[in-house]
């Protein structure tokens, strides 16, 4: 098919338009955009936690919060259906009271809250407290879209609220529609009761926060210092500074004010300093429209205020604050336009494309942030929300594929916090938690310079990853450093010093988990290299592409074909010691830099193909987690391409939809969708730092890619929504053979061309063994 009668389908398409954004008001589906139209920000979010009162996962966790902002926005804002902490985001599908709107910095929910604001409107007697402000509504009334958001909720004492909400990165803007009420209000919550760690519901605190209420200035502005993660932080870097700050401005005169604290209510009052804390503002009958906008900052009242006038001017109406969003999502996501399958298709593909763009999630505010590192504010661009040991694996080459404006700004912001706190971060959320294993930043980082990312300090990073391989954490021999353990300084490399460096493995009656540490410090060691080769650092590039290549084959067991953890002495811990979120069948294939030397030691291809059978047909493959996304695609590696061209669907159709339960695991800022993204092009990042791309079997018939560089990619795969095996791929004319494509190939652009089958194919197969 030519490129010209692909512009002329694109054209069809777009005439035809979307279906699914059907019921949003005209108003808020401009400037049109197919792609934003299938964005439904509810998929995923039925499972997304465990049913009310437990605070366990139920086995389908989505756990992307449902919110309204632009890409990467720093502040994310939700309807508020419970209280959230760790296990437990704002929002849950099947509840039917919101009780506010809450700008919210959780980034996933296995991690805590920070500096978040609410709003609540109400009409009559003002309600103080969580429990009491509450208000039914029905999911026929509920409009979920990126860049817009609205709920009718049935007041109190008689009468309707509308609720209708959009944001910018540092600013909510929310507008309020009473119907048939009296006295309308809004509350404004700085502080609550805050639950510390995670199953743990006991474990309560109540931050001490501020509320100021300025009647002339029409506003509210506040602080509230809580932060749910502060009991896991490094004990070098306590943030005893930090705090959200807000500036919530009105559009309407006040006809009333007060503070509430504990739940009791000060009317008149204007200031407020402690925990369990609100400011409220009551308007005349004759109100029937109240619109505010939340200004958020991390590092002043005074910022956040500023925040509020850069972003959204006093005349902005909601209109237009969901417009500049709306465009701001449509530079992203109308960057792929896919042709053939359902709606149901496209809205889980656009999803998921929403998702990826989210995290790490903006922390500087116009050329300045705060740093919890060293409790200072510094010039320059910062991120938070770096959930590295799941986006190293496929979100991070999604975002240098269209995100690549952003990620010197986010290579740079992790080489500042190594600058002000010591180290790289793992898993930050405001600042360093100790959560996962691995310092996979040295992956983000090396993957960026290959990948030709410039604007970033690459010798300050170098020197930040040479630390992360080579110097251990305090106390290495006897500190365990275990998940969430609290009263530790930075986890890091935890094992280094001991049996890792001498013998090649992490020893598992030292440190938890040790087998997977030792495979994921494996992996860390070949980014290690690849970046030293990109500096032209030969000598450290070989040490480490050695240890990189000999330390997972330390814990593979010749006797059972698994690997297993080993303690000090060099015994075999036992085939479940020594795991993190996955087993010995996900970590035997977990060595994604080296599958050749792991077919090797399973005896060659077709013992090696055999032994990937025995995982899928045995049910062992858990794709609600991490360690098994790669693992389809090994079929290919060993030569038996058609194997992994249908077990990907297979995953693909299991565990992606477009409804409430849509996702099967965690989102784990945008992984997830990362994994059936890239699937649904046709090919995904097996070993991340290669700059190579494995060959699946694509989901679409045509996919036309704008990639920010300025080139074009046309994937055409006719057929490929009912045929899932791949009979032929050609680039640009080209026949490809061997099933594996360069960033460079994907990114220069022009036609791929796959001809698709119903059958099995022998294409990508030729190197199979038969012994």
């Amino acid at each position: 098919m030519s490129l010209r009668s692909t512009g002329r389908l694109l054209l069809l398409a777009s005439i035809l338009g979307s279906t699914v954004a059907k019921s949003v008001p005209l108003e808020f589906r401009y400037p049109p955009s197919q792609a934003v139209d299938y964005v439904n920000p509810l998929i995923g979010n039925g499972g997304s936690m465990a049913d009310k009162g437990n605070d366990t996962p139920d086995g389908k966790s989505g756990g992307m919060i449902p919110s309204t902002a632009p890409p990467f926005a720093m502040t994310r804002w939700v309807a508020q259906t419970r209280q959230n902490y760790v296990s437990l985001t704002p929002y849950y599908w099947s509840e039917t009271t919101i009780h506010g709107f809450q700008g919210t910095h959780q980034p996933a929910i296995w991690m805590g809250e920070s500096g978040q604001v609410v709003v609540s409107p109400g009409a009559g007697q003002v309600q103080p407290t969580f429990e009491t402000r509450g208000m039914n509504f029905s999911k026929d009334n509920e409009i979920a879209t990126a860049s817009y958001y609205s709920v009718e909720m049935n007041a109190k004492e008689g009468g309707t609220i509308l609720a209708e909400q959009s944001a910018t990165s540092r600013v909510g803007h929310l507008r309020f529609s009473y119907t048939n009420t009296k006295t309308p209000y809004v509350l404004i919550e700085a502080t609550r009761a805050s639950i510390l760690g995670a199953h743990n519901t006991s474990n309560v605190t109540y931050p001490l926060g501020t509320v100021f209420i300025d009647p002339n200035r029409r506003e509210i502005t506040g602080s509230n210092p809580e932060r749910q993660d502060i009991i896991i932080a490094p004990l070098s870097t306590p943030a005893t500074k930090w705090s959200g700050y807000f500036c919530a401005r009105f559009d309407q005169d006040f006809s009333a004010w007060g503070i509430v604290q504990s739940g009791t209510l000060y009317p008149g009052q204007t200031s407020g300093t402690g925990k369990s804390l609100s400011g409220y503002a009551s308007f005349g009958d004759h109100v029937t429209k109240v619109n505010v906008r939340v200004g958020v900052s991390f590092i002043s009242i005074d910022q956040a205020r500023e925040n509020l006038d850069r972003e959204i001017s006093d005349h902005d109406r909601l209109e237009d604050t969901a417009r500049k969003t709306r465009v701001e999502w449509a530079e992203k996501l109308d960057r792929i336009k896919v042709i053939g399958g359902t709606d149901e298709d496209k809205e889980t593909f656009y999803t998921g494309f929403f998702h990826t763009m989210q995290y790490p999630s903006e922390a500087s505010e116009y050329g300045k942030y705060y740093s919890g590192y060293d409790d200072s504010v510094h010039e320059g661009i910062s991120y938070t929300g770096y959930s590295i040991w799941d986006t190293y694996r496929a979100e991070w080459a999604w975002l240098i594929m269209f995100a690549p404006e952003r990620i010197a700004g986010m290579v740079q912001s992790m080489v500042q916090d190594y600058k002000e706190g010591g180290w790289l971060p793992m898993w930050k959320n405001i600042i360093e938690t100790n959560i996962m294993v691995g310092t996979h930043a040295d992956s983000l980082v090396a993957e960026a310079a290959l990948k030709g990312i410039t604007g970033f300090d690459r010798d300050t990073a170098w020197e930040a990853v040479y630390k992360d391989a080579t110097v251990p954490p305090v106390n290495d021999k006897t500190v365990v450093y275990g998940d969430r353990q609290q009263g530790v300084d930075y986890e890091v490399r935890a094992g280094l010093s001991s049996t890792y460096t001498q013998n090649g493995w992490v020893a598992d009656d030292v440190h938890s988990e040790s087998a997977s540490r030792t495979l994921d410090y494996s992996y860390d060691d070949y980014a290690v290299s690849v970046l030293a080769s990109v500096l032209k650092k030969d000598t450290e590039a070989a040490f480490f592409r050695n240890r990189s290549l000999t330390s997972p084959f330390t814990i593979f067991n010749n006797a059972t074909g698994f690997m297993e953890a080993r303690k000090a002495n060099g015994a075999w811990a036992g085939p479940t010691r020594g795991f993190t979120e996955g087993d010995k069948w996900a970590y035997t294939f977990d060595v994604v830099h080296d599958i050749p030397g792991l077919i090797a030691r399973k005896g060659g291809n077709a013992s090696f193909v055999t032994f990937l059978d025995q995982h899928f047909d045995g049910g062992h493959n858990d794709h609600t987690n991490e360690p098994s996304h790669h693992i389809p695609y090994l079929y290919t590696l060993a030569g038996a391409a058609s194997k992994s061209q249908s077990r990907i669907r297979e995953i693909a159709k299991a565990n992606y939809n477009n409804s409430v339960n849509g996702l099967s695991g965690n989102e784990d800022c945008g992984q997830t969708s990362a994994w059936y993204l890239f699937s649904a092009l046709g090919f995904y990042p097996v070993n991340p730092v290669s700059g190579e791309y494995v060959v699946g079997s694509p989901f679409f018939d045509i996919v036309h890619v704008d990639f920010p560089n300025g080139k074009n990619l046309n994937i055409l795969a006719s057929g490929a929504t009912v045929n899932q095996y791949v009979r032929s791929l050609s680039v640009n004319g080209h026949q490809i053979e061997n099933p594996i494509l360069t960033h460079d190939q994907i990114l220069n652009g022009g036609l791929f061309q796959f001809d698709m089958s119903g059958a099995p194919q022998k294409w990508g197969s030729s190197t199979l063994a038969t012994s």
